[in-house]
């Protein structure tokens, strides 16, 4: 076993213990059975073993009743309940006869392409195959990203508590960083000549790549090397100019003799 595959484990560890306790605590915010609550406050539990052992392999030292307790902290009742970034997906389904499917809603009787809340633990692609499969019984293959909305409640924040409502120290190293940056770029492509110029951005990708493998857990593959290649290649090839076959003469043309 290579030294990267405990490491994935421990990674799908933790997943799957935020996975369990989010079932969990959604289950405790909408059900009212005494039964139903005892049996999701043993998943939580199960859930808090799980990301205990994770942590225990990542070296951080936790009681399992430390992550209980926080998760029972966090439940909501009814819809606030719903353990998920309140994140909605709908799906568009059509057929080769050019039909699209639609679904009666249960609390309105509206007819609506299917949508559900985004659950944690799956991407937006997988929360659309399993809503399709819940409300139709019709298995489909997601094929691309249409739109993406927000809701306005941003703006009431911005009203409220002003224009900079939620900057950070993060957002703002990122706002100097970009400004930095881009004075930077201003900088070289004033003052630089083309060789400094593409130096310039190839050493900009080969440094975003390195650094984004212990800051993001970027794994470099063939595709990427490939790519990186092409568009350093690309930058080079853009700037230059081939030689004229015949070099210039500094020298003034001798009269010709009659």
């Amino acid at each position: 076993m290579s030294d990267a595959e405990p490491a994935d484990f421990t990674r799908d560890l933790v997943r799957w213990s935020e996975t369990l306790a989010a079932i969990a605590r959604t289950g405790l915010g909408f059900t009212e059975s005494l039964y139903e609550r005892e049996r999701f406050e043993e998943v939580l539990h199960v859930a808090a073993d799980i990301k205990a052992a994770a942590d225990e392999a990542l070296e951080v030292r936790r009681e399992t009743d430390h992550f209980v307790q926080e998760w029972m902290e966090s439940i909501g009742e009814g819809v606030p309940g719903y353990v998920t970034p309140k994140v909605a997906v709908g799906a568009v389904v059509g057929n080769d006869a050019g039909q699209m499917l639609l679904v009666q809603r249960g609390d309105s009787g509206i007819w609506l392409y299917p949508t559900g809340w985004a659950d944690v633990g799956y991407s937006a692609s997988e929360v659309v195959v399993k809503e399709v499969l819940e409300e139709t019984g019709i298995e489909c293959e997601p094929l691309q990203l249409l739109a993406v909305y927000r809701t306005p409640g941003d703006w009431d924040k911005v009203q409220t508590q002003g224009w900079m409502v939620g900057f950070c120290p993060s957002t703002w190293a990122v706002v100097f960083m970009f400004a930095f940056g881009g004075l930077l770029v201003a900088i070289v492509i004033r003052f630089a000549d083309n060789n400094l110029k593409n130096l310039a951005m190839a050493v900009a990708i080969l440094v975003s790549c390195v650094a984004s493998i212990p800051l993001f857990g970027f794994e470099p593959n063939g595709t990427f090397a490939g790519g990186a290649f092409f568009v350093i290649l690309s930058i080079f090839l853009y700037a230059w100019t081939p030689r004229s076959a015949t070099a210039p003469s500094n020298y003034l043309p001798l009269p010709s003799s009659k």
